[in-house]
């Protein structure tokens, strides 16, 4: 018979010795980690260089190799912004944001009811349906690029920023189904047919019941159709004019024949980027929840 003090085996996490154990980290997550980290400052170091290249001169910004500690001058942002010049951003500014959110609006409220058709109520072949959205994005844009201008000619509806916002929502809105398909999948069937036998009817489901369940999805749906619609520039640069130019239009304009203007540029592609980065820094717990869910049971 063993007596009392016997010493039994020792734990896994325990040393021999009888201290805790500290685990240690697998040597393939510290390296994943530090390629992580490469590749966040490999995006990083272009903008953060944008953003110091648009507070130098022109002489300054066009040396080689570039002068990094170059005096700081904000001449490039006032370009930008027409100080003495009688050209101003706002009303490019203004139609980027029109469209965009417009769009985004018009997106959502089409993508929704497909979606919620296509994920909870039984519809045959959805495969097939999910497919056809799909394909409709796999003709490049410049290949209709000539039908479109055509018909917006006969139209009489060039330069004009409704043309962008039906453009737009036609160009987000396979993306945004696909997107909120997957995001209605993983509403419990339980509380619609709870929702269902209270009487509450369709409209009253989606605005209350299901929307505040994938309201990630919609955030994350919803930033990524906004953020298409104000990068958008091969349809604002043909359809439009002097009316309805948008952001990305204007920003072209400091390309001349008379060379690029690196620090004008760099200025006005920061504060053309500034609502998206504002956007994106503000929803982005909503962002990273709505690219995750469904990802996990």
């Amino acid at each position: 018979m063993s007596s009392l003090t016997d010493v039994g085996p020792v734990a896994a996490t325990r040393t021999p010795e009888g201290e805790p154990r500290t685990p240690r980290k697998p040597r393939s997550g510290a390296l994943l980690g530090l390629a992580a980290w490469l590749i966040g400052f490999l995006f990083v170091v272009p903008v953060l260089w944008m953003v110091l290249t648009s507070f130098h001169s022109e002489e300054d910004a066009a040396t080689n190799p570039p002068s990094i500690f170059a005096p700081l001058t904000t001449e490039g942002y006032q370009s930008f912004f027409g100080v003495g010049a009688g050209t101003s951003p706002w009303p490019s500014l203004a139609n980027s944001l029109t469209a965009s959110v417009v769009s985004t609006i018009i997106v959502l409220l089409l993508a929704i009811p497909a979606a919620y058709a296509l994920s909870i109520k039984p519809v045959r072949k959805w495969t097939d349906v999910m497919f056809f959205f799909l394909s409709t994005r796999m003709l490049p844009i410049v290949a209709g690029l000539l039908p479109i201008y055509l018909f917006a000619q006969f139209t009489g509806l060039l330069d004009n920023i409704w043309l962008l916002i039906v453009l737009y929502t036609a160009m987000n809105l396979p993306i945004a189904v696909w997107m909120m398909r997957s995001f209605l999948a993983e509403v419990p069937v339980e509380i619609l047919e709870a929702a269902s036998m209270d009487g509450a009817g369709l409209l009253l489901t989606l605005r209350q019941v299901v929307a505040p369940i994938v309201l990630p999805g919609i955030a994350a749906t919803s930033l990524i159709c906004f953020i298409f619609s104000w990068n958008e520039l091969l349809l604002a640069r043909t359809l439009t004019g002097t009316v309805a130019g948008t952001a990305p239009v204007y920003l072209t304009g400091f390309v001349t024949s008379q060379g690029l203007f690196l620090a004008q540029v760099c200025a006005a592609s920061f504060v053309v980027s500034l609502p998206v980065l504002v956007a994106g820094f503000a929803a982005q717990d909503k962002l990273v929840q709505g690219l995750s869910l469904g990802a996990v049971k």
